[in-house]
C-alpha cells in the first residue's frame, strides 16, 4: 500500500500549485480521502476531504475559496489545487485514506492524526515566499 504525494515546491505569494497523491495497493475508490498539513513548529491542520465518488467535498473554513480537492478514481489519484497561496500555507502536505465503510471520523476538522486513517502519505513540502 502506498500514498505518494507530489507537486510541492517553492512558489511566490499569490501563486498556485497542484498537489497530487498517487494511491496503490488498495481499493482507492472505496476510501474517503483527506489532505492534512503541518507547518514548521505547529501542530497538524486538516485541510480538506472528499467522498469516495467525489460528490461531497469539505474544507477548513479558513481555506474555502482558495483550495479545491478532487479525485480521479480511474487513475487512483487525489488532487489539491491551491490558488492565491500565502506564506502561512507553507507546510508539509499529507494525503490520507480512510475506509468509507468503517468511517469513525465524526468531524473532519479533528481528523489530523495518522492513527485516524487507514493509510497516510509521507508528504510533500510546499513553501510560499512573501
Amino acid at each position: 500500500v502506498q500514498l505518494v504525494e507530489s507537486g510541492g515546491g517553492l512558489v511566490q505569494a499569490g501563486g498556485s500549485l497542484r498537489l497530487s497523491c498517487a494511491a496503490s495497493g488498495f481499493n482507492f475508490g472505496g476510501f474517503d480521502m483527506s489532505w492534512v498539513r503541518q507547518a514548521p513548529g505547529k501542530g497538524p491542520e486538516w485541510v480538506s476531504a472528499i467522498s469516495t465518488s467525489g460528490a461531497t467535498t469539505t474544507y477548513a473554513d479558513s481555506l474555502k475559496g482558495r483550495f479545491t480537492i478532487s479525485r480521479d478514481n480511474a487513475k487512483n489519484t487525489l488532487y489539491l489545487q491551491m490558488n492565491s497561496l500565502k506564506p502561512e500555507d507553507t507546510a508539509v502536505y499529507h494525503c490520507a485514506a480512510v475506509d468509507a465503510t468503517k468511517l469513525t471520523i465524526t468531524r473532519w476538522a479533528e481528523a489530523i492524526h495518522p492513527y485516524q486513517y487507514n493509510y497516510w502519505g509521507q508528504g510533500t513540502q510546499v513553501t510560499v515566499s512573501s
